[in-house]
């Protein structure tokens, strides 16, 4: 039987819709309060055991398993990864709660736990699942079948607090869901990590969350419009409805290793290990930028245009058609322009260089066998010629021999001097292992390494010139100038990415060859056992993920674009970002410029509009420095108030570190439990974090992009507007309290 309805009444008042009742008496008021937590509990406490139950029964399982086969180690992996979500699940077992026209009742929860007999509706579904999705989308004006959600706040295994919205009663739309809830969580100390929010996602969030995946998806939305959380929750999502995303892994790209820190937990917090998190500057397996370079060089080499450059470059690597001459055995054999040519057109469609090659060495093979035969034939037939007497008097003796003569069983050139199909398999297998032979293949088509034809290309303005014609002449002068022999910068590491992706690895035929065998033998091992697959794709530069996320996208040059296409070809996307926030060299001032190049015309975009974050006294004073930093989109609308409205305070240059200090002391100590953080002009972090109390982080607005402190201290703002795109940077700085902004001028 359904349970009945209570009026229970929300902590927040802000939305109208937000309370079941305004007529109710305090006391009743109070009673069903306390009627509705209790119900909610008895569902809690029975999801605890339910939950036992599961996790025992699968410990017992999985102790008994003994995978003799794939489908057994497969089974055993799902279970595994059953065992893990179920583990992580303990945090929000059940935080809603839906009931429909037609008396139904739902919870939902982190993790779906089925009921004790299969004919028993599910004791909690799982948020990921279709039928929870009404809990996110539904308002009064489309409850989409539903009469009442309910919002469960627990602190583990207690129930401390409901938030009831009707959604039958026709009153008018609002743009939040679940608001109590919704700004309960939003008012929490920050604990330098993010959290999940799996219990209040908006509508336009779960719209993003469960996008169709088959095509890219770009999402633009300003600060603390929740692009990050959504972008994981999607991952979560995707891995749920669509499993076999998880055969190939997740890719979430960051802007940092801080970012990628401080969003660490969340995914696993939501069952899900499936996923490598990684920066643009670590995609390379052993290679990692170690100097810095100069802005406009980082444009030049962030431009798509080095695509074309590279093919053209690597399209010269090859030998000409000349002939090829080889020796075997002490003879000398020459193989003429038409056998080049047509060893040559061997490698059309190969791809990769290495691939070319290799099937041109394979050809070369086989024309030099077909050589060596050839002579051995002709050297045979002068030989007949010349010895035919001879010939015919050893028939004569040969046939006059007594019956004692023993047969040889020899065949093939031992009999007739022409060699069989086994003589020529053996004299091909002879040919390929000769040293003499693959010197020589190898000076007429040599192994190349990555590196090195890249840090020759980019130091040889000849070569820039002939290959880079798109660059003007003092474009390949500022590229010529880098010293690329000192280490690699973080613009050269697409270029080598391409540049390794172009040549192919040496022997790569063979290595694709294992590389697959080792998938038939791995991937029901790896399927539902994602730390594996994980460490495995991130040790493999050409990994080909089943989705890609990346944050913070407007940051991404063409090159670094198609880094990301590369390795996700089906082109599951996601990319969440604000191009008003960009701080990178490129010049993409929309989102059409930026992933254009890569991702064709298949994209579409969703725009996120709503911000959770940054109370609304805070998104008041954005709106100058976004016209001063030229953006064409408006800023996201704040829902939620400041408790301190936002403050200045001046010193002079020497002053300054002291007057940020004691702010910085004031707010910690306001904000007790919760994070204070500090963002500056680059030229100002180094002695900000000399005079800061230790756990108090001081940045720079680019280093700032994507986290979130409780309150927040800028300072110079003057100093970080006059940045390279510094207003865009501006932006990111204001962007960054929950609850409180300081802004510290410097005369």
């Amino acid at each position: 039987m359904p349970q009945p309805v209570v009026p229970v009444p929300t902590a927040n008042t802000t939305n109208p819709t937000a309370t079941t009742s305004t007529t109710t008496t305090p006391t009743a008021a109070t009673d069903a309060a306390r009627d509705a937590v209790e119900e909610e509990q008895a569902t809690l406490d029975a999801a605890w055991r339910r939950r036992a139950e599961l996790l025992d029964t699968l410990e017992a399982t999985l102790a008994d398993a003994r995978p003799a086969d794939a489908t057994a180690h497969a089974r055993a992996a799902r279970l595994r990864g059953r065992r893990a979500e179920l583990l992580h699940a303990d945090q929000g077992l059940v935080f809603g709660r839906v009931d429909g026209d037609d008396g139904s009742v739902r919870h939902l929860g982190r993790a779906g736990l089925p009921g004790a007999t299969e004919d028993d509706e599910p004791l909690v579904v799982d948020w990921r699942a279709p039928v929870a999705r009404p809990f996110y989308t539904a308002t009064p004006v489309d409850p989409q079948g539903l009469r009442r959600r309910r919002h469960v706040r627990t602190r583990g295994r207690e129930v401390v607090g409901v938030d009831d919205e009707p959604l039958d009663a026709g009153l008018d739309d609002s743009s939040l869901v679940g608001e109590g809830a919704l700004l309960a969580a939003l008012d929490e100390r920050r604990t330098g990590r993010m959290g999940t929010a799996v219990a209040t996602l908006q509508r336009e969030q779960d719209d993003v969350v469960r996008a169709d995946a088959r095509t890219p998806l770009v999402v633009q939305g300003g600060p603390g419009t929740g692009k990050t959380v959504v972008a994981l929750h999607r991952v979560a999502y995707l891995l749920f409805a669509h499993p076999h995303l998880a055969e190939r892994g997740v890719l979430v790209l960051g802007p940092s290793r801080r970012f990628l820190d401080y969003i660490a937990q969340v995914l696993p917090a939501l069952g899900e290990t499936a996923v490598v998190s990684a920066t643009c500057d670590t995609l390379v397996p052993g290679v990692r930028p170690t100097r810095g370079e100069e802005r406009d060089v980082a444009e030049i080499k962030g431009r798509s245009l080095w695509l074309p450059v590279l093919r053209r470059f690597v399209a010269s690597l090859e030998p000409a058609g000349s002939p090829l001459d080889l020796v075997l055995d002490g003879e000398e054999y020459e193989l003429g322009p038409a056998q080049v040519a047509a060893a040559r057109r061997a490698a059309e469609g190969a791809g990769a260089y290495h691939r070319a090659r290799e099937r041109v060495v394979e050809r070369v093979h086989d024309l030099l066998t077909d050589a060596v035969a050839d002579r051995q034939a002709e050297l045979l037939a002068r030989a007949e010629d010349g010895f035919e007497d001879v010939l015919g008097r050893l028939d004569a003796t040969l046939a006059a021999a007594d019956d004692r003569a023993l047969p040889t069983g020899a065949t093939g050139s031992d009999v007739d001097g022409v060699l069989s199909e086994a003589d020529l398999e053996a004299l091909r297998a002879r040919i390929a292992a000769d040293p003499g032979v693959a010197a020589a293949v190898d000076a007429w088509w040599p192994r190349r390494d990555a590196a090195t034809e890249l840090a020759r290309l980019l130091r040889d303005g000849g070569l820039l010139r002939t290959h880079a014609p798109e660059l003007t002449g003092e474009e390949i002068a500022r590229v010529v100038a880098e010293p690329v022999l000192d280490g690699w910068s973080s613009s050269d590491v697409p270029l080598l990415d391409a540049l390794a992706d172009l040549l192919g690895a040496p022997g790569a035929r063979h290595a694709a060859h294992a590389d697959a065998h080792a998938d038939a033998n791995d991937d029901a091992n790896d399927h539902a056992h994602g730390a594996e697959l994980a460490e495995r794709a991130a040790r493999t530069r050409d990994w080909a993920y089943g989705h890609v996320v990346v944050d913070e996208a407007q940051e991404l040059s063409g090159m670094q674009w198609h880094m990301v296409v590369r390795r996700c070809p089906t082109r599951s996307v996601t990319a969440v970002g604000d191009i008003d926030q960009a701080s990178s060299a490129h010049r993409q001032t929309d989102w059409g410029e930026a992933v254009s190049d890569a991702l064709g015309d298949r994209w579409r975009r969703r725009d996120l509009t709503l911000c959770y974050r940054t109370p609304r006294e805070v998104m008041e004073l954005t709106g100058p420095v976004l016209r001063r930093a030229g953006s064409r989109n408006d800023p996201p609308r704040a829902v939620r108030s400041a408790a301190v409205a936002p403050w200045r305070r001046s010193t002079d240059e020497a002053g300054c570190p002291a007057l940020v200090a004691a702010a910085v002391a004031e707010l910690v100590e306001r904000y007790d439990g919760g994070t204070v953080g500090v963002v500056a002009p680059v030229a100002r972090v180094a002695t900000l974090r000399e005079a800061l109390p230790t756990g108090v982080p001081a940045m720079s607005a680019t280093e700032a992009k994507g986290l979130e402190w409780d309150a927040a201290v800028v300072v110079d703002p003057d100093g970080i507007a006059a940045e390279p795109r510094g207003w865009n940077g501006l932006y990111v700085a204001l962007t960054r309290c929950t609850q409180e902004l300081g802004q510290v001028v410097v005369a």
